[in-house]
């Protein structure tokens, strides 16, 4: 075994070399113009606060506690440009305070505004850009916090709800909400906050899709509402939402093998499926009433896969309310994709350490998501400019990289601090590849356009 021996030096290192692109991003994103907005006499300014969390979220921490790890961390402080560093209980109340101040309401540009002037890559599916939206559990049990309740999983936690546009999963919407919320409940205002935004970043038609929690006349409404106001614009919008059969798939099991008996077809010895469209008719809070279409899907198995028969047959019933003009193979493999927005609901609860939440207090928690969605973005911003194509670490390829992967690969970075005629200058030594991510990150996210690095 070698003789290895410790010791330290004057010089100034750090392990996160990756805070000078995510402190880049929070520039542009515009967090400091909440000093105006909320001014204060307490030393420390909003934007310090806002900014210091953020740090801890994007370095994958989201407890209190961690600030004090980097309080005295001169890189920390001076890769995000701020003035002073919370301690534990200052970062505490004054987030309660924000909380209770609602500076969620102006968190939401954020994201929008880094995205926009940053031009992040929005690709589409096929013909739409998709926008995936879901609530999610995040199990807090054994735990006292406001608005912790039973959730649909059967564990005590939250159900938050939140927007995800495009292939890559760019967060437009992260709220709070109570275990027991239902999924319906308030998700039409969410869904007229999230549109502008998706509006805004794209101008290509826009696919919205949802589960069977989504089903309700009301919202069918909405959408068809919302389709008209995006085609008064020339644009335009569609929809996929899972229908809920809502008991109807067994007690009238009849009636429906009734409509399907002039579609049948066999997919396999012992299992058969029929496809068919339908127009129903829903109204809204008002009783104006709306034309939609359904596809509807019905399966019957006489035997298993293994050829097994059964006893009897097995029926399975599925529908999906759609604005689409396709038939129902097509729509049916549109909302299957949908599945993918379950990844960044993981990502949001492990690699941003989010799964419990750090507060007692409901707002304060709402507070830390909008936060973190901003979060998400640029991680997720770095993710698709920095490790997709040429500039890619040696990994294999990709559309988009986990928020660990970029956590691994470009943020927890080592690198000598060197500070010469009034410039920071990170030193990586023989790390050229990392070095030319992150230099190449600098460039293409500089901001205003053509200043230099």
């Amino acid at each position: 075994m070698p003789n290895i021996k410790f010791r330290t030096s004057r010089r100034t290192l750090t392990s996160h070399a990756g805070l000078s692109i995510i402190g880049q991003c929070v520039e542009i994103a515009g967090v400091d113009s909440i000093d105006s907005r909320f001014p204060t006499t307490l030393g420390m300014r909003t934007s310090d606060v806002v900014k210091s969390y953020l740090g801890l979220l994007c370095l994958g921490m989201s407890d209190y506690d961690a600030i004090e790890n980097v309080r005295r961390d001169k890189p920390f402080q001076q890769l995000l440009t701020l003035q002073k560093v919370p301690s534990t209980a200052t970062l505490r109340q004054r987030l309660d305070k924000l909380a209770a101040n609602d500076l969620q309401t102006h968190t939401a540009n954020w994201s929008t505004t880094l995205l926009s002037l940053a031009e992040a890559p929005i690709t589409a599916e096929t013909t739409h850009v998709c926008l995936d939206i879901d609530t999610f559990v995040m199990d807090n049990s054994n735990s006292k916090k406001e608005g912790v309740s039973r959730t649909y999983k059967k564990v005590d936690g939250y159900t938050p709800i939140a927007a995800y546009l495009g292939n890559e999963g760019w967060c437009l919407g992260l709220e709070l909400r109570p275990g027991k919320q239902h999924t319906m409940k308030e998700s039409n205002a969410f869904l007229e906050r999230v549109l502008p935004r998706a509006q805004g970043l794209t101008d290509q038609p826009i696919l919205l899709r949802e589960d069977s929690g989504f089903d309700s006349q009301a919202h069918l409404a909405l959408l068809e509402q919302q389709r008209q106001a995006f085609a008064d614009e020339g644009r335009r919008l569609d929809y996929v939402v899972k229908w809920n059969p809502r008991g109807s798939a067994t007690a009238d099991q009849d009636t429906w093998r009734a409509v399907a008996a002039d579609y049948w077809e066999e997919l396999r010895p012992g299992k058969r499926q029929a496809l068919w469209a339908q127009t129903v008719s829903v109204r809204d809070d008002n009783k104006v009433e709306y034309i939609v279409k359904r596809m509807m899907r019905l399966v019957e198995r006489t035997a298993d896969r293994d050829g097994q028969l059964l006893l009897e047959p097995a029926y399975e019933l599925e529908g999906w309310w759609t604005s689409l003009d396709e038939s129902p193979e097509a729509v049916i493999k549109r909302y299957q994709a949908h599945a993918t927005h379950e990844q960044f609901h993981s990502e949001i609860k492990t690699d941003l350490d989010l799964e419990r939440l750090p507060s007692g207090k409901f707002s304060t928690n709402d507070l830390i998501l909008h936060l973190a969605q901003l979060a998400y973005n640029i991680l997720r911003l770095m993710g698709q400019l920095g490790m997709t194509g040429e500039l890619s670490p040696v990994r294999h390829p990709a559309k988009r990289r986990r928020l660990r992967t970029v956590l691994q690969e470009l943020v927890h970075r080592a690198a000598l601090v060197i500070h010469k005629a009034r410039q920071i200058i990170l030193d990586f030594g023989q790390d050229i590849g990392r070095m030319t991510v992150l230099k190449t990150l600098r460039r293409r996210l500089r901001y205003p356009r053509g200043t230099p690095c």
